[in-house]
């Protein structure tokens, strides 16, 4: 498999309250999860409550590895991951005043040899890109995308809006948060691409797909797409993390969070 990720503080923030983990099980090299939190609720809070998100996420999915290596109750496994991320989360904020109110977003995808099954809570995103399209798979839980909906706004408009940052779900919020899942089946080659809304806000999807069609590696593709966001002024946080199907024994990258 090859993947990579990247975070970044962007231009103006001075914290990073974003997080990614990306977990490749060593038994089986063709099951990869990809998840990617953007916190909120103040500099530490917010990422106290990604990093507690992700983390709780990924330790759920590997304590039941072995029902997705056989392709059992992937979607449910996933879904009680987010359930306990969340749990996490709201019992974190309600034990330390300093962390009330926190939550994050959250968005994840497991990738088997048999198909992605895709999780979100928020306004982090998950994108289906082949050698000719660009997909984004998961709906936006935010005050724009309502908005869009009703036919209030453009997808235009939606990126100037100054609400466009208001999320209407995140984790850790209320005492229960059921995610969207979506499933989809990656041909060899294709790409999944997750970001937060830092990469989103200022990044078209159409400069995505022209990245990822001349991609010499995810590596690149990652660096050039940040490097883009910081380029635009990056006012909140930048991740993205990307991930190439391939067969078993490929070469696989990741990179460390960077602040």
């Amino acid at each position: 498999m090859d993947f990579w990720g990247i975070t970044h503080s962007g231009k103006i923030r001075q914290q990073n309250q974003d997080v990614f983990k990306i977990f490749l099980d060593e038994d089986n090299k063709n099951i990869t999860v990809l998840v990617v939190c953007d916190g909120m609720g103040g500099a530490r809070a917010g990422h106290v409550a990604s990093t507690l998100a992700a983390d709780t996420f990924v330790d759920h999915i590997e304590k039941h590895i072995e029902d997705v290596r056989k392709q059992k109750n992937v979607a449910t496994n996933m879904t009680e991951a987010v359930a306990a991320s969340n749990k996490a989360v709201y019992d974190k904020s309600n034990e330390n005043t300093e962390f009330a109110g926190m939550g994050t977003t959250l968005t994840a995808a497991i990738s088997t040899p048999d198909g992605e099954v895709v999780v979100n809570v928020g306004d982090s995103r998950l994108y289906h890109i082949t050698s000719q399209s660009i997909a984004q798979i998961t709906k936006d839980h935010s005050v724009v995308e309502d908005m869009i909906s009703r036919g209030d706004l453009t997808r235009t408009e939606a990126k100037r809006h100054p609400n466009r940052n208001l999320i209407t779900k995140a984790l850790g919020t209320n005492k229960k948060e059921a995610p969207d899942v979506f499933f989809l089946n990656l041909a060899e080659g294709e790409y999944l691409l997750l970001c937060s809304d830092g990469l989103s806000n200022v990044i078209l999807d159409s400069e995505i797909l022209f990245e990822l069609q001349k991609s010499r590696s995810v590596k690149t593709s990652c660096e050039t797409l940040v490097d883009m966001a910081l380029s635009r002024g990056a006012p909140d946080n930048v991740t993205v993390v990307i991930f190439r199907k391939q067969q078993r024994d490929s070469t696989s990258e990741m990179q460390v969070p960077a602040v």
